[in-house]
């Protein structure tokens, strides 16, 4: 985030070090016009929505764990009947679900931390080392599940109170599909991976519930490798959305943004009055806000003052444009030849 002293200074030029030659009047000027005129850049313009985003993505977890919980509970208890390998790994999904709210939410909590001298950019890059951890518990229960699976395929048993087993799946179903659209409307709102991550993790599950009811009509048909053979595909079907979230997930790590926001960003930059071109937009996910880093060209006749008021108008009409957008730090310099709009990420 700009502080309105570093605009520039990056590259040797620009205005950031000029305030300390202005003569006392117009620092004084300067001053006033800060003081009587607040920018949307400042810090306590933004903490509000971070922190409620952050409550957003609680109380989301909140209500999936309750759903979740009750629904395994349930669950448990059927399976301990029945003795149906199918339900079991739905269950163990349902479990692990219900458990990778914890660390999801100890992340949202981190996050709301102020940042220190150790952590410069806050805590908010917790919420991706929650996501690595969704994945490593998704993992692991379905390697459970599987390896449950195998060996009931090669001992098949009879399944017992069928039609239990068979409300046991519905009721799974609907329980992890209220519960993956709380997590992936609050996610996708607030920015959150490993919120959405969680969230297609029970949605996967809703799925693998209503396959218990296969399992439940192939042992009606007495057929008894139905049930472990279903889950077995239940395994399946939940590592192919491990791979899906394991890549969101990274990619998060790796910061990587969608290119549409560049160009989002890069296109509001260039209609700043003064600003000659854009040459540099860097993006990067800081748990579920984002941060920017801006090179600019302006003419290289303007006062040091007018270069520091381009730099403060380009950050905030960029936090304005882009969504979750909350820091900037744009740097200004002469380049009276730059071609507006020549984003080069990366470089």
């Amino acid at each position: 985030m700009s502080d309105g002293h570093g605009h520039g200074h990056g590259h040797g030029h620009g205005h950031g070090h000029g305030h300390g030659r202005a003569n006392p009047a117009a620092r004084l000027w300067r001053a006033s016009t800060h003081l009587l005129t607040p920018h949307s850049h400042d810090a306590a313009d933004r903490i509000d929505p971070a922190l409620e985003s952050s409550r957003a993505g609680i109380r989301a977890l909140w209500v999936s764990l309750v759903v979740l919980g009750a629904t395994a509970a349930f669950q448990a208890v059927v399976v301990l009947g029945s003795g149906s390998v199918a339900l079991l790994s739905d269950t163990l999904h349902n479990v692990a679900d219900a458990l990778t709210a914890v660390p999801v939410g100890i992340a949202f909590l981190l996050g709301r931390r102020p940042a220190t001298r150790r952590f410069t950019y806050g805590y908010g890059r917790a919420e991706d080392v929650a996501g690595i951890v969704v994945v490593l518990v998704i993992t692991a229960s379905a390697i459970l599940a599987g390896v449950e699976s195998l060996r009931r395929l090669a001992d098949p048993t009879a399944m017992r109170h069928i039609g239990a087993v068979a409300v046991a799946g519905v009721v799974g179903f609907i329980g992890n599909e209220i519960a993956a659209q709380v997590r992936i409307r609050t996610g996708r709102r607030i920015g959150s991976a490993a919120l959405v991550a969680d969230g297609l993790h029970a949605r996967t599950d809703a799925l693998t519930s209503a396959a218990v009811l296969l399992s439940a009509g192939g042992a009606a048909l007495g057929w008894r490798w139905a049930d472990p053979a279903i889950g077995l595909l239940i395994t399946v079907a939940i590592g192919a959305v491990t791979v899906s979230a394991a890549r969101q997930v990274l990619a998060r790590l790796m910061d990587a943004v969608d290119p549409a926001l560049v160009e989002q960003a890069t296109t509001a930059l260039g209609t700043v009055d003064g600003v000659a071109g854009v040459e540099r937009v860097r993006l990067r996910w800081i748990g579920h806000t984002l941060h920017a880093e801006v090179t600019l060209a302006v003419a290289g006749d303007l006062s040091l003052d007018r270069a520091h008021r381009i730099a403060h108008a380009a950050e905030d009409e960029l936090i304005s444009a882009v969504p979750r957008l909350t820091a900037a730090t744009v740097h200004a310099h002469p380049g009276d030849h730059v071609v507006l709009q020549d984003t080069r990420i990366g470089s």
